[in-house]
C-alpha cells in the first residue's frame, strides 16, 4: 500500500493530516492438563485518520483500504473536528505533531514461522505433564500468545514512520488442592512473562525446568504457614514490583489523568501539576525512568503515535519527581516536561498517554546482602490481586509466594502474603535496592484506560527491593 499517494490524493480543507496503517496478526494457544483447550489466529488492519481544523485535533478510523474509503474517513474527522473546535479547551498547531521520519524491529533471535504451530502445541501439552508433580495438583495450563504487528505512520508535514514488532507472551501454571485448602503458582504472575523476542523464549529444556519449579511451589503452599501480620521488613521480587511500579508511580504519572481527562473513567491522580520538581516521590534510592530501549522490553519503540521519537528519561531521579507520562498534546496543555507515550492499542483507537516501558533502576546491593541485611521480614514473589484507590494512592496487594526472613536468612515459606500502604510513604521507605544482577524485565499486555477502552501492552523492570516498616498481613 503507498500510503503517501493515498495522502497526496486526500481533499479535505484541514491544516494537518495523518495517515496510522495498522495490521496486527495474533496467535493464541491453551492447553489445560494435556488437552488442547484454545487455538485461534485473528488478523486485523486498518487506517486511523487525524486530521487538524482550527486547532482542534480529530479521528475517523476505516477499515476501508481504499482511496476512497480513506477520503470519506477524512472527511468525517474533519466534519467532527469543525464541530469540536467550537467548544475546544485548548488549541493546538503543528508543534503538536512534529515531524518524524525512521523505523523500528523488535530484536528477536527466531522467527515467528520458525517454531510450527504443532511443535508450539506438543511443548504447552508437555508443559502441562511437568506441572503435575503430585496428585495433589488438580489443574494445569499452559498457554502461549504471539503478537505480530507492522504500523506505518505518514503526515501532511513530511512524517514517515515504519514500525514492526514481534511480541511473545506465556504462562505456566498449577492450582493445587489438599481438604479445604487451595493454592494457585504461575511463572511470575499472569502472563508476566511478556516480551518483545521471537520463538527463543519457548526453549523446552528451559520453559520445563520452570513448569516442575511452579508445580512443586503450589503444593509446598498447601502445607505453609499462613503469612504473619505485622509491621515489619518487606522484600519484593521483581516480578511483584513490575504491578508496583505500575499502579503507583505509573498512573499516577500520567499526564492526562493529572489533568482530568479520565477521573470518569480510570480515575484521577494524587499527583497535582505543582508537584513535579518539588515532590520527594521516593526514597534517594528511587530512580524511575521511561525507557524505549531496553532490549526485548515489551513496549519498545522509536516513535510514538504522534511522532515524537522516543528517548530515555528519568521520571523520578534520586526519589525527587522530576517529569511526567505526557505526550506532545498533554506536555503543550500542562507546560509540564513529558516523553514520547502517546499510544493508541490499534488503528481504531486515538492515541492517548499511556505508559510504555517503565523501570526502576538497579542500586549497588547483591541479594545476599540485602536479605542479609533483614532480622525479621517477608520476601513476596508473583502479583495474585490487586486493589488502588481512584488516586493511585491507597493501595493493598497479594501475591501467590512468601518466605520469612529471619535473622538474615530465608526460612519458613506462607501462603497468602499480602501487604498494603500508601504510595508516597511507601516509596519513601525503600531502603535497600538490588543490583543489576537481581534485574528482571517483565511485561503485561493487560494494561487499559480510554473510553472508548484500549487495552495495551506495557513493560516493566526492577530490581530486587526491600522496603522499611510496611504492613503485612495474610487471609486468602
Amino acid at each position: 500500500m503507498d500510503l503517501k499517494a493515498i495522502l497526496s490524493g486526500i481533499d479535505v480543507r484541514a491544516d494537518w493530516i495523518g495517515l496510522r496503517y495498522v495490521k496486527e496478526d495474533t496467535g493464541f494457544r491453551l492447553v489445560r492438563d494435556g488437552k488442547p483447550e484454545a487455538n485461534t489466529r485473528e488478523a486485523k488492519q486498518g487506517i486511523m485518520v487525524e486530521v487538524l481544523v482550527n486547532g482542534q485535533f480529530a479521528y475517523y478510523g476505516t477499515s476501508r483500504l481504499d482511496s476512497a474509503g480513506i477520503q470519506a474517513a477524512a472527511q468525517q474527522a474533519v466534519k467532527m473536528a469543525t464541530a469540536a473546535s467550537k467548544f475546544s479547551l485548548h488549541p493546538f498547531n503543528l508543534d503538536a505533531r512534529p515531524v518524524a521520519s525512521g523505523s523500528y524491529r523488535s530484536p528477536f533471535k527466531s522467527a515467528a514461522d520458525l517454531l510450527s504451530p504443532g511443535d508450539l502445541s506438543d511443548l504447552l501439552i508437555k508443559a502441562t505433564a511437568e506441572l503435575k508433580v503430585s496428585d495433589k495438583v488438580v489443574t494445569t495450563n499452559a498457554m502461549a500468545r504471539t503478537v505480530e504487528t507492522e504500523s506505518y505512520f505518514v503526515s501532511s508535514n513530511g512524517s514517515d514512520v515504519d514500525q514492526k514488532f514481534l511480541m511473545v507472551s506465556a504462562d505456566y501454571s498449577a492450582i493445587a488442592h489438599d481438604s479445604n485448602i487451595t493454592q494457585k503458582r504461575t511463572d511470575g504472575g499472569l502472563l508476566a512473562k511478556s516480551y518483545q523476542a521471537g520463538m527463543e523464549v519457548f526453549d523446552e529444556n528451559a520453559v520445563l525446568a520452570r513448569c516442575r519449579n511452579i508445580g512443586a511451589e503450589a503444593v509446598e503452599l498447601l502445607s505453609a504457614e499462613e503469612c504473619p501480620t505485622g509491621t515489619m521488613d518487606l522484600v519484593l521480587a521483581p516480578d511483584q514490583m513490575m504491578l508496583q511500579i505500575h499502579e503507583s508511580v505509573g498512573h499516577a504519572l500520567e499526564i492526562d489523568r493529572i489533568l482530568g481527562d479520565e477521573r470518569n473513567y480510570a480515575g484521577w491522580s494524587f499527583v497535582r501539576p505543582d508537584d513535579f520538581g518539588k515532590l520527594q516521590y521516593g526514597s534517594s534510592l528511587m530512580n524511575i525512568t521511561f525507557d524505549p530501549y531496553v532490549e526485548n522490553q515489551f513496549a519498545s519503540y522509536a516513535f510514538d503515535d504522534g511522532g515524537l521519537k522516543a528517548e530515555k528519561e528519568f521520571l523520578i531521579k534520586d526519589g525527587l519527581l522530576i517529569r511526567g507520562l505526557g505526550g506532545k498534546e498533554s506536555q503543550i496543555r500542562s507546560g509540564l516536561d513529558g516523553v514520547a507515550n502517546f499510544r493508541s492499542s490499534s488503528w481504531n483507537r486515538a492515541p492517548i498517554d499511556r505508559m510504555a516501558n517503565l523501570n526502576l533502576e538497579p542500586g549497588n546491593s547483591t541479594y545476599d546482602e540485602l536479605i542479609g541485611s533483614v532480622e525479621s521480614g517477608v520476601f513476596m514473589t508473583s502479583n495474585r490481586s490487586w486493589s488502588i484507590d481512584d488516586y493511585r494512592n491507597k493501595f493493598q496487594f497479594g501475591c501467590e509466594y512468601g518466605k520469612l526472613i529471619e535473622n538474615g536468612k530465608l526460612t519458613k515459606t506462607v501462603k497468602n502474603p499480602n501487604y498494603r500502604a500508601i504510595s508516597n510513604p511507601f516509596w519513601r521507605s525503600l531502603k535497600m535496592l538490588g543490583n543489576e544482577d537481581t534485574f528482571e524485565i517483565y511485561g503485561t499486555p493487560f494494561c487499559g484506560k480510554g473510553e472508548p477502552n484500549q487495552i495495551i501492552r506495557v513493560g516493566h523492570a526492577s530490581p530486587l527491593c526491600l522496603f522499611d516498616s510496611v504492613e503485612v498481613f495474610g487471609g486468602a
